[in-house]
């Protein structure tokens, strides 16, 4: 299984292109921790019906990771400004022109 941390950024990214039922299921097992039986309660519908609403949802998010990358990104970004703090001056420079460069690939 993948893990909560991954889930957790591709729903911060691109939670809100999901179905309102797509993102109460996400929201409700991945961050709320509920299991698929007590979401079906809350919702109101079958236990596999949780189960198939949350494989779309998941699918999806991976799917607007493939076409988009804000996420791999995201992560480039934040691990080259993070190398950049300790960094000597000459080594903060080029590390920044890549942060820069990144970020104009929009």
């Amino acid at each position: 299984m993948e893990s909560i941390y991954e889930i957790t950024l591709l729903f911060d990214f691109y939670g809100e292109l999901l179905t309102n039922n797509q993102k109460d299921v996400v929201r409700m097992h991945i961050l709320e921790d509920y299991s698929l039986g007590e979401i079906s309660e809350i919702l109101g519908i079958s236990r596999q019906g949780v189960h198939d609403s949350l494989k779309r949802a998941l699918a999806a998010l991976h799917n607007y990771e493939e076409t988009l990358h804000l996420v791999r990104r995201f992560l480039y970004i934040r691990e080259l400004a993070a190398q950049a703090k300790t960094a000597n001056e000459a080594e903060r420079v080029r590390l920044i022109e890549k942060i820069e460069a990144a970020t104009m690939e929009f």
